[in-house]
């Protein structure tokens, strides 16, 4: 058995669940593609495939940079810039993430267009610029936006305890060194903390994809959108939430085989 795991490395680091997961999962997609009506559902919904995929990626990527500025503005040694960080992050992380989506969306994107109508309103009134319209804002956009508030404020903790994990002492002796605390922050401390919020970080993009089915209840055409639509146009409610879960399976599974990999080599590099 050793042996086996001498020669097969990634093999030995896939825990036993999500091997039987994966066997499982096997099984259904195989019963599925022989299946007609099982073909029809899925190329019904994979066109939400890419929704679903483009939300993510764009919002956990402005969340993460987000997160990052607020991560360094909760260790700030100002305090009026450390407790709007925290007023931020505490607020952020205690409401439900639906409730963020119709906040953004029918509160957040409505003001929005007033406060730049307002900005513009010379440059409207010379005709410059056209008045911009609520409807401008596609859902899409909001949505992205909703997710990117809501997790901005999770990331903004992973990247705070890891910054406060790197040992004190080297950002004493990269000042002492004659560096500026931003750039001790910038070559030493920051490039360590990456390491160690990488997995965590990687974590949090599999809850993103998984978060990302609430999109669909301001009708974005995501997996689970055209999922509903179709099994309330078929009756098919088994068959198309069967393909619903099995793509959701696909995505957090690979995210999270990819994680483990990840976090092997990490341990392994230090």
């Amino acid at each position: 058995m050793k042996a086996a795991h001498r020669r097969f490395p990634l093999f030995s680091s896939i825990p036993s669940w999500l091997l039987a997961a994966l066997f499982f999962g096997c099984i259904a997609t195989w019963h599925m593609v022989r299946s007609e009506s099982y073909g029809v559902i899925f190329s019904a919904l994979t066109r939400g495939l890419y929704t679903t995929l483009y939300v993510s990626l764009i919002a956990y990527a402005a969340a993460t940079a987000l997160g990052l500025l607020f991560g360094l503005m909760r260790i700030s040694s100002n305090r009026v810039i450390r407790e709007v960080a925290t007023f931020y992050i505490e607020i952020v992380r205690g409401i439900p993430m639906l409730i963020i989506l119709y906040y953004i969306a029918f509160v957040g994107a409505p003001s929005l267009v007033k406060g730049l109508n307002w900005v513009a309103s010379p440059l409207i009134e010379a005709g410059l610029f056209d008045k911009i319209s609520v409807r401008d804002i596609s859902f899409v956009v909001r949505a992205i936006l909703a997710l990117t508030l809501g997790y901005s404020a999770f990331i903004a903790e992973i990247f705070r305890a890891g910054i406060e994990a790197i040992p004190s002492g080297q950002m004493e002796a990269a000042i002492a060194s004659g560096m500026s605390r931003r750039q001790a922050m910038q070559h030493v401390i920051l490039p360590q903390a990456i390491r160690t919020v990488l997995p965590p970080l990687a974590n949090d993009f599999v809850a993103m994809i998984k978060d990302s089915a609430l999109v669909s209840a301001l009708g974005v055409q995501d997996i689970t959108q055209l999922g509903k639509v179709y099994s309330a146009s078929t009756f098919q409610f088994f068959e198309t939430y069967n393909v619903v879960a099995l793509l959701y399976l696909a995505l957090t599974l690979s995210l999270t085989l990819g994680v483990r990999v990840l976090e092997k080599r990490l341990d392994a590099s230090r």
